[in-house]
Parts: structure tokens; sequence; C-alpha cells
């Protein structure tokens, strides 16, 4: 019978000032205000439907991305957390994120979104250099990425996290370092650092822009990788780096195949159902105009996760994370009989990408960095 892993709630706030060229996340440019009470309610009653899903458990953490939600007034992200709560019971020590842009504006924000039930940011800087924010159509300059990492260390958040990119247009191995110093100078105790990547149906696909050679991109990454590891920062997933204790617990209830509710435009959930031996998944209306649309229901799709794809599902989950994968949980979170490993665990072990520790399976520093093929080894199981 599946075990029920812990239970996270996603919040998907979908507007934006504007939209960056590189994004392919589920976000609309503003062209009027935001309707707060009309979006909030909708959150809520979105939240309703989906809430038997938790089959007795406390949240355990709260992500309310984007967009940018940052946007929403702390009033109305205080509304919609005591109306989460009202629906249902937050675990003591629950982490309640909530994505920023660090205009000046927003982040003289943060104190308020605090005292709405905030207890950590995470700020979307991704260069402090004026000309590759500027490629980047991001609408902050350095100095107010600055302030607004400054601010969130001093409101009484329990963590903040600085979104960070690297293999920007034109960028340089120096140019790389130099935004990596000007986050650490900032402390963070998370750090979100990893590679543009170029996405279908965005602009940057349509007109690529000029991106470093792989040589280039492989000494950002190993020059990087070693200065974080320098200063205390340890990196628990593939593209996360955290102080010992700071690690995000929504994304490692993510990676570790535990369950979430989403909620919002576009939002996905993943949740499990026991006495059906079965694992949901849900997408909710993507566009703000039919989400609100008082005559259309808020789920757009939903499918169960196939059997034959349950391996591959849990594995492209939990190779992510760094940490040993113990063996246990493969059957209690999916159901699955460990025989069924048997050939792909085989070759990963043969081609030195695993290590069999008795109770864990670790992957190795090969493993991760050929991770895809690691991965295809489950797609061919």
């Amino acid at each position: 019978m599946l075990t029920l892993p812990p239970l996270s709630l996603y919040i998907h706030i979908p507007w934006c000032v504007q939209k960056c060229p590189y994004c392919d996340f589920n976000s609309h440019a503003l062209k009027e205000g935001i309707p707060e009470q009309e979006y909030v309610d909708a959150l809520l009653q979105d939240m309703d439907a989906d809430v038997h899903f938790a089959q007795g458990r406390k949240l355990h953490s709260i992500f309310i991305g984007g967009g940018t939600p940052s946007l929403l007034s702390p009033e109305a992200i205080g509304r919609l957390l005591v109306g989460v709560r009202e629906r249902l019971p937050f675990e003591d020590d629950i982490e309640i994120t909530l994505e920023a842009n660090p205009g000046t504006v927003e982040a003289g924000r943060f104190g308020g979104f605090r005292q709405a039930g905030v207890n950590r940011i995470s700020i979307g800087v991704q260069s402090f250099q004026a000309d590759k924010l500027k490629r980047l159509g991001r609408i902050h300059d350095p100095d107010q990425a600055r302030f607004a990492a400054t601010e969130a260390a001093s409101v009484g958040l329990n963590s903040f996290n600085i979104d960070l990119m690297h293999g920007l247009p034109g960028q340089s191995l120096a140019d790389a370092l130099y935004d990596l110093e000007q986050a650490l100078a900032l402390a963070p105790p998370h750090l979100s650092w990893y590679q543009l990547t170029i996405e279908p149906n965005t602009p940057f696909a349509s007109r690529p822009p000029s991106l470093p050679e792989d040589d280039t991109l492989a000494d950002i990454y190993e020059r990087g990788h070693q200065l974080l590891l320098s200063r205390g920062y340890k990196q628990y997933e593939v593209s996360a780096y955290a102080k010992p204790g700071f690690e995000a617990r929504h994304n490692l209830n993510y990676w570790r195949f535990g369950d979430y509710l989403g909620i919002g435009c576009g939002a996905h959930g993943k949740m499990t159902l026991p006495l059906q031996g079965r694992i949901l998944r849900t997408v909710k209306v993507k566009h703000p105009r039919g989400y609100l649309d008082p005559e259309r229901p808020y789920l757009d799709r939903h499918w169960h996760i196939e059997t034959q794809d349950l391996s591959l599902e849990y594995f492209m989950n939990r190779l992510r994370l760094f940490e040993p994968i113990p063996k246990a949980d493969f059957t209690a979170l999916t159901g699955q009989p460990l025989e069924q490993l048997q050939a792909p665990l085989a070759e990963a072990l043969r081609l030195e990408l695993l290590q069999d520790t008795g109770a864990h399976w670790q992957v190795t520093a090969l493993g991760r960095r050929f991770l895809n093929r690691l991965l295809d080894l489950f797609l061919e199981e």
C-alpha cells in the first residue's frame, strides 16, 4: 500500500510587470491593476475543491510563485494565508516562501509580507550587472537587487534565497564570478545558481542570443562551484546551494516525491491516493481570464501516473538531490517492488553512476555529471 508523504501547497500568481525573453513559466504582463480580492477569493475556492486530498495531513510547506507574487499587497497575501490555514492546519515549523522581484517598491513590502505570515523570500536577482539584466529583460538594477537582499535579511525572516543565473549572453568567466561574489557578499542562507537554458516558445528561442562556449560554461560551473563550497555552502540539489540547515523544505519535498496541492492559474499538483493505489496529477486552468470565469471549473485536466511510468517519475525527481536515496522509499512512495529495478540498477552500478550502500543508493560524482544518461536507464526499464 502506498504511504502518504508530507504535503505541500503551491500557489501560482500569474502576473508580471513585463515578460522576460527567456521565461517559459505561466506569466502574463500586467496591462492594468491586479484583481487582488477576486483572485484571492478564487484561490481559496480552488483550494476548497482539493482540500480532501490532504487526507489528515498538515501542510509541510507553502510556496507562492509566479509570475511575480510580490506584486500583491501584504494585505492580500495575509488574507490568502489566513484562508489557507482555515482550510488546512500548518505544521509547527512550516516554511512559507514568497517569490519577489528586487524592485525597491516591492522590497519595501518585505516587512509586511513577514507580518502576513511569510517566513522565507526568494529574490529573482539573476545578475548584478546592468548590461546583463537589460539583456535578460529584467526591470531592476544592481543596486535594487542589493537593497532587496539587505531588506530580506533585516525583517526577521527565517531565511531568504537569491536566484542567480550563469551562462548569460556575452558572459565571461570573470562576469559570472563577479555575480557570485556580489551575491555571497549579501550572505543569503540559500542560493539557487543555475545555467540559462533556451526554452521553446520564448523570444530567446525565436531569436537566440549568443551564449558562452561550452568550455567557458564548464569553467564557470567548476570555478563557481568551488567558490561556493569554500564559503560554507553545500550543493544539495542540481542547482541549489545552502548553508547547513537552510535547504528549502518545499523543494526537498518536491524532489523526494512528496505530495503537493497546486492552486492558481496553471498550477500543477501531485497527490497520493493510498486506497486506490494510484498517484494523481492535476493542472489548473492556465489563463487568468479563464481561471476567474465563474462559469468554468478551476481544474483543467487530471490523470493518474501509469504504472510503467512510476519508476522514471520517481527517479526524475529523486536524482536531483545529492543525498542518499533510501531504498524503502521507492516502494513506499510508488507502490512498486524493488525487483523491477534490477536491470537499470545493475547497469547504473556497472557504469559507476550509482553506488549501493546497503539501505541506500547514492549518486556518484560521475552520475551527477551524466545525470541524463542515468535517467535514461530508468526510461529503458
